[in-house]
């Protein structure tokens, strides 16, 4: 057992934690769904369903369980271990390999670009939810703000007809003044908008023109960020020992509203076409023949889960030395993908209804991303009866999906810092925590301008993308071909205990060979198909390209900078110096002396070491 001779307490710690130092979990329960809420965000719901409907439907299923299996499993197993054997976050634990410590400075970068505008996505959902809290929802028609393209129906412009005997084209008012009837397969509508996709564009962000047009920060969509910011600070003020309790709601809550709205969709008239859409007899099995269709499997997967972010191993680095994170694992992902699963049943059950009263095929109405979290589902929702009741339901669900996993985003940063400034942070942990919260708000304000989706799916594109790919790559190579798969199990077993050979086997061939040869895959379909960023129909001007690439570029450089500092702090020639960096720190291995048994019977932690030796003046012990 560790002493230490500092009476102040963390916040994080209590006297019932085994790691008095850092602190643990409550209990099991508050790690399992602080996971939960970590892994199944705003993607389940508006991305997986749309990805199924696109790609064959339910045959979309096969490629994505093989997927899971192959790759989003083995990295999420990986890196519970990882942060759970050493109790350290996303950078401290390269202690493994210090060569590659800015694979880990890599993961917490990209973390910080995207919680800056994943809070201004929840921002928008506030937005959206306070303005359901009216009798008549303000996108359900076109009111003052609209224009002359706005219309709640289709407008026929022309269309092919029989006039004596002769077929005629002619404009619909032509049609329609002669008794006249269009030919079926020859109608032209006309260019309309419907009202709530002018809602969202000319009211919600007052979208200008472009990137290049920054315009005024739209007040009320920074006042949303603000109290945002408020809830996440409200949230984490005393680390996992408050965000492992808000948990048990922000991560439950939406199956809750996930399932009122699946059965009142399911009630609906047209819902069977929407969910025959998405999973039922439109499902088309030669789709798997399709290259695409396996890498929108893998990459849905891979992001899905949130590996490579430096989340997981921030949040398992809070788990007793002894917990089981092969169970955890399994269980988290389960309930991820078959969370992803649900949500498009209640989503295509609701757009089928829409379909059907707007007299279109489902095809016409479904989206994916901002399209269809605040365009085609609340349009769909305002054709309900009670429309400002589910409207309410689905944003507040879309709030609590973001909620949660914006916790483990800005825990993965104050984890970062305990680990760097330990005793900053025992005495700190609030005001630094508030600190971080002020400073991306300010950060975040940039997007609540009236350019600021165009920055927030700047952001989204380059930094999301395939950056994390480098860094889980790396991070797969490192951890099993440098420091050794066969000891990284070792490893394992000193947590969870010894396992046969054959326990072991599947994992063995998916992290020597498949996971890192999908990954790669993945990462070169990615940088060739690279397309330049876009929104709709708004090209980016170079500038803002170039702004994107400096963000990535400022994400991934610490990975060789790193390693060139390392080497030449190292003493040797260059191969000495190399093969040095290559090998676990003196100070790797489980955090507490009572679990480092013969095999990290060695380690001296230098810092611990100072930290525990008895003061003397003069010579003297007192």
């Amino acid at each position: 057992k560790d002493f230490s001779l500092s009476n102040e307490k963390d916040a994080h710690a209590s006297d019932s934690d085994e790691n008095s130092e850092r602190g643990n979990w409550s209990n099991k329960g508050d790690y399992l769904l602080s996971m939960v809420g970590y892994a199944v965000g705003l993607g389940n719901v508006w991305r997986f369903p749309y990805l199924t409907y696109q790609n064959g439907g339910g045959a979309f299923l096969i490629p994505y369980t093989l997927m899971l299996a192959l790759a989003g499993l083995p990295l999420f197993f990986m890196e519970c271990s990882l942060g759970q054997f050493a109790s350290l976050g996303p950078v401290s634990v390269w202690r493994i390999l210090p060569l590659f410590q800015g694979v880990g400075v890599t993961m917490v970068i990209i973390s910080t670009f995207v919680t800056i505008y994943y809070n201004v996505i929840i921002a928008y959902a506030l937005y959206y939810l306070f303005a359901s809290f009216q009798k008549v929802l303000p996108w359900s028609d076109c009111f003052s703000w609209a224009d002359e393209f706005c219309s709640k129906t289709r407008l026929v412009s022309d269309c092919n007809a029989t006039l004596d005997g002769e077929i005629i084209h002619a404009n619909y008012s032509f049609i329609t003044s002669n008794n006249l009837t269009c030919m079926n397969g020859t109608i032209n509508y006309k260019p309309v908008q419907f009202p709530s996709e002018q809602y969202w564009n000319k009211v919600a962000l007052q979208r200008s023109s472009g990137l290049d047009e920054t315009g005024n920060i739209v007040w009320y969509l920074a006042l949303c960020l603000l109290l945002s910011w408020m809830i996440v600070g409200a949230a984490l003020f005393k680390g996992i020992k408050s965000s492992g309790k808000v948990v048990y709601f922000t991560a439950l809550f939406p199956y809750v509203i996930l399932l009122i709205l699946l059965v009142r969709g399911a009630t609906l008239e047209g819902a069977l076409d929407g969910i025959e859409y998405y999973i039922g007899r439109q499902s088309n099995i030669t789709k798997l023949m399709e290259a695409e269709v396996w890498k929108d499997a893998a990459t849905q997967i891979f992001y899905s889960l949130s590996v490579a972010w430096g989340g997981l191993v921030a949040l398992s680095s809070y788990n007793k030395f002894h917990n089981n994170c092969y169970s955890d694992a399994i269980l988290v992902c389960v309930t991820n993908c078959a969370t992803s699963i649900f949500a498009g049943f209640a989503i295509f059950s609701i757009l089928g209804h829409m379909a059907f009263v707007s007299e279109r095929p489902v095809s016409e109405v479904v989206d994916s991303g901002f399209d269809l979290a605040f365009v085609a589902y609340p349009e769909a929702l305002s054709k309900l009866p009670v429309s400002p009741l589910w409207s309410f339901l689905f944003f507040f669900m879309l709030l609590l999906l973001g909620l949660d996993s914006q916790f483990a985003t800005i825990e993965t940063l104050t984890t970062t810092i305990q680990d760097i400034y330990p005793k900053v942070m025992k005495k700190l942990r609030i005001p630094i925590t508030l600190g971080v919260c002020i400073l991306l708000f300010f950060l975040g304000l940039i997007c609540v301008t009236q350019a600021g989706i165009y920055w927030v799916n700047l952001i989204d594109h380059f930094c999301a993308g395939w950056g994390i790919l480098i860094a889980a790559v790396l991070e797969i190579i490192g951890i099993i071909y440098i420091y050794g798969g066969n000891r990284f199990i070792e490893d394992i077993e000193m947590m969870i205990g010894k396992k046969s050979r054959l326990f072991w086997l599947w994992w063995r061939i998916c992290w020597f060979f498949i996971t890192p040869v999908l990954l790669m895959a993945i990462l070169v379909w990615s940088l060739v198909t690279f397309s330049p960023p876009s929104y709709g129909s708004v090209l980016y001007p170079a500038w803002g390209t170039a702004v994107g690439w400096c963000m990535i570029i400022f994400c991934v450089i610490w990975i060789p900078v790193i390693a060139i500092l390392k080497i030449v702090k190292a003493e040797g020639n260059l191969c000495q110096r190399i093969v040095s960096c290559c090998r676990p720190a003196a100070n790797w291995g489980p955090y507490l002396e009572c679990h480092r048994g013969e095999r990290y019977s060695h380690i001296v932690d230098p810092e611990k070491k100072k930290e525990h030796e008895i003061p003397t003046v003069s010579g003297f012990v007192y």
